[in-house]
């Protein structure tokens, strides 16, 4: 198909199916039947061809700037990675959510400048969502469940949420046996309205809806829920790539069957975004592959809970 659009611009530009075919060192035979097949694919007639002269269709003539556009933007892409594959460099710009930023994106950054000495990065953490299209991001980390929008999204993770308490907690109150008991224990929660929509949600239990659990702690930071939980104030119901370390030092024990993990699935999901079409599409592109590897599959934090 490309090289039947390559054959057709150079025929327009040419005005003559023999011209094209002595430019490109091939056979006049061989230009008819590429453009044979390209009208054939498309449904519509491109050229008019007689014994002396080729003219456009009307439909070859709106049909030409997309095709230009078509071949110029694969030749730009074809440059662009070859350009990095010899030596990716230049100015990255990526924002992740602070907590998740620090513990797993921050040492992949590492990583990567270590690889790629001449790439620069702008970090930046924050818990705020930024608009894409209004600021000069190149990679922007999302943690939930994606709305719908122009964003090239990249899935890097599935998001699991673990209850968990500190071995002091259920040697004081006592393990629950089920998450229906959660209702008679102390769970620490976000202050945040509206909550994310999988927080406190337990496959089969209340519907699916999120259990009306209460607590002595509400806060808008999940690392002070976090702490609160090692320190035995309560239960918390956590993103594993939060509490993974936590459990696997025995500061913290999953109440229900972390080991069914990876055969959870929820439409909440740790992504890597982009804006199409931006300059730096390239690098942000081998950015979230070296995410990727660097993360793996399932992520490393969750392979940790399952072996």
């Amino acid at each position: 198909m490309l090289d039947d659009l390559r054959i057709f611009l150079a025929v327009a530009e040419a005005g003559s199916l023999s011209k094209a075919a002595k430019a490109r060192d091939i056979a006049v035979s061989s230009v008819s039947r590429k453009i044979d097949a390209l009208e054939a694919g498309l449904g519509v007639k491109l050229l008019r061809r007689s014994s002396r002269v080729v003219m456009l269709t009307d439909a070859g003539e709106q049909f030409l700037p997309s095709a230009r556009n078509i071949l110029a933007e694969l030749d730009d892409a074809k440059d662009a990675i070859s350009a990095l594959h010899a030596d990716p460099r230049g100015l990255l710009t990526v924002t992740a959510p602070s907590s998740f930023g620090r513990r797993h994106v921050t040492p992949a950054v590492n990583c990567f400048l270590k690889r790629y000495p001449l790439m620069e990065i702008d970090l930046h953490l924050s818990d705020h969502v930024i608009d894409l299209s209004a600021q000069r991001v190149d990679v922007a980390i999302r943690i939930g469940t994606l709305p719908d929008s122009d964003l090239v999204a990249t899935r890097l993770a599935p998001l699991q949420r673990l209850a968990c308490a500190s071995p002091a907690y259920i040697e004081r109150c006592g393990w629950p046996a089920s998450p229906d008991d959660l209702l008679q224990h102390n769970c620490l929660t976000m202050a945040t309205k509206p909550a994310p929509v999988d927080w406190w949600c337990f496959a089969g239990v209340n519907r699916n809806k999120a259990l009306p659990v209460r607590g002595t702690l509400r806060t808008d930071d999940t690392d002070s829920l976090l702490q609160a939980a090692v320190a035995g104030v309560g239960i918390v119901h956590l993103a594993s790539w939060l509490v993974s370390e936590m459990i696997a030092g025995g500061r913290l024990l999953p109440l229900f069957a972390a080991a069914n993990l990876a055969a959870t699935k929820s439409p909440s999901a740790i992504h890597a975004v982009r804006m199409p079409g931006r300059s730096h599409a390239a690098k942000a592109q081998l950015f979230i592959g070296h995410l990727r590897d660097e993360f793996g599959e399932p992520a490393y934090w969750d392979r940790a809970l399952i072996n």
